[in-house]
């Protein structure tokens, strides 16, 4: 069905071709007839991607020129593109979104996490600094969301946080796209290796990952496939006996993804029990279930009801090494029961983990929002 309604998205801190922006939700309105644009701010200039119309404000150095400077050349872009729908992706662009209303748009925002838990999660602040403005951007994240026409939540918990703010609330979740990273091999073909695919910091768990890693035989390798986001934690990491054990391959493209996961014997996603990570859903997760590898997981109460009541992994404690250790050497030397849980969580995404799902409901949303 072709639409004459025009779709615009806004980012200033992600990349074009983020998963979940471009990916999935862009990707998804463009098939469904939509003319849809792309605002971003990371200074590779305008293309036509995929029938999207990215245009580009150019990137600042630091996050408070971003803050300060790049919000206002997304809203001037914003406004040139004069859409029917506009769908925000950044806490910093909540102001323009408000500005957006107050000359007649509609406007959604995309809460891609819970802001306040994030602020809390960040101790280098200082418990007191960081409760008094948690609470002041949750003030005013109710003010702001209660005016704008809809919300998308990228997880439940999320979702019914913004519920008692805006009834037009629906969660959309990042779940994987299906045949995305469909790994599935003969188990027989795999190496004794795990991985770990995505960004790199302590509060990730690499340090216990790399320290499990040194309590292994030495055939066991880990593939870790992602970028260290701080050069203190990369250069500490580097200096541990488990490191030797490591194939570092550092950022890898979608295939690069999927070959990765198709070696693999299970994917690691132990998470420290930071507080913005105990109600999250990450995408990892789900993307080892689809390539049908067992993901080794931490124990926090929504991740195992997921990976237990599908029986498709394994939950330890993620501040634990040797906890580690020991799931890592059971789905390596237990391949059979490895192999089962893979399958049971391949079929967990293929009933109800997947983007074909959360797509319908993203459809169903823009049409009642459109609506009004």
């Amino acid at each position: 069905m072709k639409h004459s309604l025009k779709i615009t998205h806004l980012t200033s801190a992600h990349p074009r071709g983020d998963t979940r922006i471009f990916i999935k939700q862009c990707r998804s309105l463009i098939a469904a007839g939509f003319s849809v644009s792309l605002v971003v701010a990371d200074g590779k200039g305008h293309e036509l991607l995929e029938g999207v119309q990215v245009f580009d404000v150019g990137k600042l150095p630091g996050r408070l020129k971003r803050i300060l400077m790049t919000t206002g050349r997304v809203f001037r872009q914003a406004l040139l593109l004069d859409a029917d729908l506009y769908h925000l992706h950044d806490p910093e662009l909540i102001p323009i979104g408000l500005k957006l209303k107050r000359l007649g748009k509609r406007v959604i925002f995309d809460a891609h996490e819970d802001v306040p838990k994030q602020l809390l999660g960040k101790p280098y602040l200082g418990p007191l600094r960081l409760r008094a403005l948690a609470g002041a951007f949750s003030l005013y994240e109710r003010y702001a969301c209660s005016k704008f026409d809809g919300l998308v939540a990228a997880t439940p918990y999320i979702r019914n946080k913004f519920l008692a703010i805006n009834p037009r609330t629906v969660d959309i979740n990042n779940f994987p796209v299906l045949g995305e990273v469909d790994a599935a091999i003969p188990w027989n073909s795999k190496q004794a290796e795990v991985c770990y695919v995505g960004g790199i910091a302590s509060n990730r768990g690499i340090h216990e990952v790399i320290m499990a890693m040194g309590q292994l035989p030495s055939t066991v390798r880990l593939n870790l496939a992602g970028c260290f986001s701080e050069t203190a934690v990369e250069l500490l990491t580097k200096t541990m006996p488990g490191w030797q054990r490591v194939n570092e391959l550092g950022f890898v493209d979608r295939l690069g993804v999927r070959e990765v996961l198709r070696r693999s014997v299970a994917g690691l996603v132990t998470l420290r029990p930071m507080i913005n990570y105990l109600d999250a859903l990450p995408v990892k997760m789900f993307e080892y279930m689809a390539a049908g590898i067992p993901p080794i997981a931490s124990n926090f109460p929504l991740w195992r009801e997921i990976i237990e009541g599908n029986d498709c992994g394994l939950c330890v404690d993620p501040l634990d090494p040797a906890a580690i250790a020991r799931a890592i050497d059971y789905l390596v030397t237990h391949p059979d029961e490895a192999r089962r849980m893979g399958e049971n969580g391949r079929r967990a995404v293929l009933e109800k983990y997947n983007w074909s799902i959360e797509e319908a409901k993203l459809l169903s949303f823009y049409d009642q929002v459109l609506a009004c």
